[in-house]
């Protein structure tokens, strides 16, 4: 596959100063997805929400993510998006399993589409930028009330959420680091928001 990848070079200076956006609430997330339901693309729109809160993805990632890296051989929407390294950031290709919300969203999107084709598109049917996707999030936050949020906010949900329920599924901190595509554990760590309430209860357990 070829990949037409816009490079994660140009996006540094607009979203560094972002990465520490807001852990979105469950209200505020489901508030972005009824802005979402009121655009002119709308289909679109609400998949640019999932996968960035129920998949993890960065602008960026967004911008390259193709039909083929969800599609199975069949053509259906597959178990897992298989996000390709030239896609990710610091080729970091990976394996994200797809939230049934996540999935829903693609089929109605997908229609008549080519596996290479790139899941999102502008209005006059390019791919769109990552800085557009960017800007999307910070219209919708705008639209929604909601401050110190960026395209990073959905993202950061993801992985801190993910990290709390990790012993609930069986799972490790090392599936949190994967899904994520962070090499290393520290920078996941540095994502997850600590929970006051819970901090309380644990020390009361000792």
């Amino acid at each position: 596959m070829k990949c037409g990848i816009i490079t994660f070079d140009v996006l540094n200076k607009i979203i560094d100063a972002r990465q520490t956006g807001e852990i979105l609430s469950k209200d505020s997330c489901d508030n972005l997805l009824v802005f979402a339901s009121t655009t002119r693309h709308p289909l679109r729109d609400r998949l640019i929400v999932l996968l960035s809160v129920k998949a993890g993805l960065r602008a960026a990632e967004i911008a390259n993510l193709t039909w083929e890296m969800v599609l199975t051989p069949a053509a259906d929407i597959g178990p897992a998006i298989e996000l390709h390294d030239c896609a990710a950031k610091k080729s970091g290709g990976r394996l994200i399993p797809i939230h049934p919300d996540l999935g829903e969203a693609l089929r109605d999107l997908r229609g008549q589409v080519v596996a290479a084709d790139p899941v999102i598109r502008s209005q006059r049917g390019r791919p769109m930028s990552p800085v557009s996707i960017v800007n999307w999030f910070a219209k919708a936050y705008r639209a929604i009330g909601l401050q110190g949020c960026s395209s990073h906010s959905g993202r950061r949900t993801f992985i801190t959420r993910a990290a709390r329920l990790v012993h609930n599924a069986g799972a490790s901190l090392r599936d949190v680091q994967l899904m994520a595509g962070h090499r290393s554990i520290q920078t996941t760590q540095r994502y997850i928001d600590g929970d006051t309430d819970a901090q309380r209860k644990l020390v009361s357990l000792i």
